[in-house]
């Protein structure tokens, strides 16, 4: 039965090969009553040609690659080692070149080694390769063959989504630990500006988390009271609730577990950070993405480098300018994250061998696979800095993550190659005018060890 299966899908490959052969043919044969004639026949045949650059800017560029490592992938890297599916990638570009200059050349010539990998992604066309692979004959001869690759596109399609609108009421998640209760005025003043003055669809939901090693002292009592402050300015109430969580260990899961109890499961949830700053295009946009049962939304945000690094002298500005001397967005982190409470609790339900520790809502809705987790960058979402601590009990992958991001979180590279050249044109001062006093017979020598 299974033989007989095989014989026939064989023969369906063949047939399609055969009628892709013909048609390649037959547009090659017509491309001579085009106006750019048989020199305008892309390559591969039948594949959108490629991107044409109008200015320098859209030049796509070119990854330099060899078969272990790649080189400038990034504007924050110089070198990094080819792992997991990028390895894969390699690999697999280099068996299909060797198949396809065997099947031209036969077994006359054995693969040696990759001297030069290029690759770029056009989005009309797909992935582009260029190798040049080293051959040997059997004399042992070296061969160099210069390959060109392309992974093609597939037919793109749109996938149809469930109707939407910005009416929706977004409940925003704040929670606040002993630690980072500072910020938390800054964010108050944001969300009546954004969503109280202007009658934005929005209420305010803080979690105060309290570690059951401290004394009776409300650390957060400060805090209750401007909330209540807040309630009373305005006439229709502020719309801020909160409860109290009392753990030594608050993940994201245990937060989210006693938030969800306090919401309807119809209820579009935005978990937030202090120091994010709200706009209304912003929480729009939150609107739009989430979409109950079928869409969850992690934006990434622009996040302001370390003040003190990136401007002069003081008072800083009040407001974060994307630039990429002010900030960037880092794709490391997965703070931020707006869905309906019914899918997170579906999620929840149906992940329950998830080690909470080590996991965050990001991994638990991929790894449920039922919902669409939508990606993107958020120009309206911005994020002032602040000092982040690494936890090492995380996953390995969340634990790498947060370093990266806590070392590309300080300036641009420039910025503190900047730092560093300054610092030690004053250490070198430093050091000459040490020089000269010991010069000097009027001044007592100083101990060497002074210079170390």
């Amino acid at each position: 039965m299974y033989k007989l299966h095989r014989h026939f899908c064989e023969q369906e490959l063949v047939l399609t090969q055969r009628l892709l052969d013909e048609t390649k043919d037959k547009i090659v044969k017509m491309s001579v009553l085009t106006p750019g004639g048989k020199a305008g026949v892309s390559w591969p045949v039948g594949v959108q040609e490629p991107h044409k650059p109008k200015s320098r800017f859209d030049v796509l560029k070119w990854d330099y690659f060899t078969e272990t490592h790649v080189y400038l992938a990034n504007d924050f890297s110089n070198v990094q080692e080819l792992k997991g599916i990028h390895k894969q990638d390699v690999n697999d570009v280099i068996t299909v070149a060797v198949e396809r200059l065997t099947k031209k050349y036969g077994d006359q010539y054995k693969y040696s080694h990759l001297v030069n990998g290029y690759k770029r992604f056009d989005a009309t066309r797909g992935l582009e390769y260029t190798l040049d692979l080293v051959l040997k004959n059997d004399n042992g001869e070296d061969l160099q063959k210069r390959v060109h690759l392309l992974r093609p596109l597939s037919l793109v399609e749109i996938v149809p989504m469930p109707y939407v609108t910005e009416n929706s009421r977004v409940n925003l998640v704040l929670p606040i630990s002993s630690s980072n209760r500072d910020g938390v005025v800054s964010f108050l003043d944001s969300y009546a500006h954004t969503c109280l003055d202007s009658g934005d669809s929005a209420n305010l939901f803080i979690v105060f988390i309290y570690d059951p090693v401290n004394g009776k002292d409300d650390v957060f009592g400060v805090l209750k009271s401007m909330i209540t402050y807040y309630e009373n300015k305005y006439q229709n109430g502020a719309r801020i609730a909160w409860i109290s969580l009392h753990t030594s260990n608050p993940t994201e899961f245990t937060i989210m577990d006693a938030v969800s109890k306090k919401f309807a499961p119809e209820s579009l949830l935005l978990l937030c950070t202090i120091g994010m700053e709200l706009s209304t295009e912003f929480l729009n946009r939150v609107r739009m993405n989430t979409i109950n049962g079928w869409q969850v939304f992690f934006p990434i945000g622009f996040y302001q480098y370390k003040p003190n690094l990136i401007y002069e002298e003081k008072p800083y500005p009040t407001t974060i300018e994307i630039s990429k001397n002010v900030g960037h967005f880092d794709r490391s982190l997965y703070e931020q994250s707006s869905f309906y409470n019914s899918d997170y609790l579906s999620a929840r339900k149906n992940g329950t061998e998830i080690d909470e520790s080590k996991n965050d809502l990001f991994s638990m809705f991929v790894k449920q696979g039922k919902l669409h987790v939508f990606r993107a960058v958020e120009p309206a979402l911005k994020h002032r800095y602040r000092h982040r601590v690494c936890n090492p009990a995380l996953d390995e992958g969340a634990y790498q993550r947060c370093l990266v991001s806590r070392s590309q979180g300080l300036a641009s590279r420039a910025q503190l190659a900047m730092l560093i050249f300054e610092h030690q044109q004053k250490v070198d001062k430093m050091h000459l005018k040490v020089l000269h006093k010991q010069n000097d017979p009027n001044v007592n020598h100083m101990n060497p060890n002074m210079l170390k």
